[in-house]
């Protein structure tokens, strides 16, 4: 049997290229960066080296990135760091209410500490109104937190637009960019943005590793102090073979990212089409054009979301109903239900992610085995009987 993965937003196999980049510095490079004999000196121009290659994709200075543990890290280094630098200056921070749970479970805890939080809704694409955010802005506003694109829709925030209105204002801007990088063009000398996270697993790196752009002169609070590692900026021995790791898939996101972009949207757009023209009753869920390249979510109404993603894993299919860190849970995604999405549509949705080594043959895998798989949840389905006795 074929095995398809459309997983790739939860998270991507590490590169053949990263891993053999990464193999010496188990044990015979296996310095710390810290020390200043051969062994310490030989590693940290590696060090160097990876931190240039992730500047380099993302078209800033090494200075202004630091290594972190991984995404969910860098968004609270830069959410509580904020907070905490310049609490004195104001105590108001503005978000969305489909950021990822890094930022909005920050934000919830720096609420309990007396921070006040404002929430913007987002219309029937994920979309916020500029308008709302501008309005929402206050003396007291330290900073400005929302993603660059979204986890489960793809859907791509005006991230230009908004940096410009924070940077009129005086506000901090920082961008979760974990889903966007590798996968759009990121030009920090260009886009206005303060601070931006991403993470090496959803880019061909491997797990436990993350970073952080800092622009320079931006006031931010450590989280972990220790030693002074990171420009003082996260204590902590570095971790060098992930680091180098993610220099080395960032220069293969940097190289391959135009190939990449053009083979993910066909891919992507050859699933859609395949599925709504075999499929009746699907509804796609975020912005119709502004929207990752590899990124469809679908809302397969009369069924439940997690009984087509157990059934297709059956098929050796894997996709998610939403974003991987809270598969556990029951309830609907509440980046959908923030959409206005109803509740049971919002609990039939899938998310089909594609990667790099995803072919034409994974796709029509997927095209042919989905049908069946759907037709037979529905022909079970209380909802899909009673729409069927309505139309007789």
């Amino acid at each position: 049997m074929r095995r398809v993965y459309l997983d790739h937003n939860a998270t991507t196999p590490v590169h053949p290229e990263v891993l053999e980049a990464m193999m010496p510095f188990f044990q015979d490079q296996f310095g710390n960066a810290s020390s200043i004999h051969w062994a310490g000196r030989e590693v940290k121009k590696y060090l160097d080296d990876a931190r240039e290659k992730v500047a380099a994709l993302l078209n800033a200075t090494p200075e202004e990135v630091i290594f972190t543990g991984c995404g969910t890290e860098s968004d609270n280094m830069a959410v509580k760091g904020v907070a905490y630098a310049l609490q004195d200056k104001g105590r108001h921070i503005i978000t969305t209410e489909v950021e990822h749970h890094a930022v909005l479970h920050t934000c919830q805890f720096l609420e309990k500490a007396g921070f006040e939080v404002t929430y913007l809704p987002v219309d029937s694409d994920g979309l916020i109104d500029l308008e709302k955010l501008r309005l929402s802005i206050k003396n007291q506003t330290i900073l400005i937190t929302i993603m660059f694109a979204n986890n489960e829709t793809g859907t791509v925030f005006p991230v230009q637009e908004i940096g410009e209105m924070a940077r009129g204002k005086g506000v901090i801007f920082h961008t979760d960019a974990i889903q966007a990088v590798g996968k759009l063009p990121i030009d920090l000398k260009q886009l206005p943005v303060d601070i931006l996270s991403l993470s090496g697993h959803k880019l061909y790196a491997p797990k436990g590793i993350g970073a952080q752009y800092i622009r320079a002169g931006t006031k931010l609070t450590s989280l972990i102090h220790g030693g002074g590692q990171e420009r003082n900026r996260r204590a902590g021995t570095e971790n060098i073979p992930y680091i180098i790791g993610l220099g080395k898939a960032s220069e293969i996101a940097q190289r391959d990212f135009q190939g990449r972009s053009e083979h993910l949207l066909a891919l992507r757009e050859r699933l859609h089409r395949g599925i709504i023209n075999r499929i009746p009753h699907v509804k796609l869920n975020g912005h119709p054009t502004k929207r990752l390249p590899n990124t469809l979510n679908l809302s397969f109404l009369y069924i439940e979301g997690e009984s087509l993603l157990l059934n297709l894993d059956l098929e050796d299919i894997a996709v998610s109903s939403g974003s991987a860190c809270t598969s556990g849970s029951l309830e609907p995604s509440h980046v959908l239900l923030a959409m206005g999405i109803p509740h049971e549509i919002a609990q039939s949705a899938i998310r089909l992610s594609l990667g790099w080594s995803n072919t034409q043959e994974d796709v029509d895998y997927v095209v042919e085995v989905l049908p069946r798989i759907v037709q037979r949840l529905r022909d079970i389905s209380p909802l899909y009987q009673k729409r069927v006795s309505r139309s007789k």
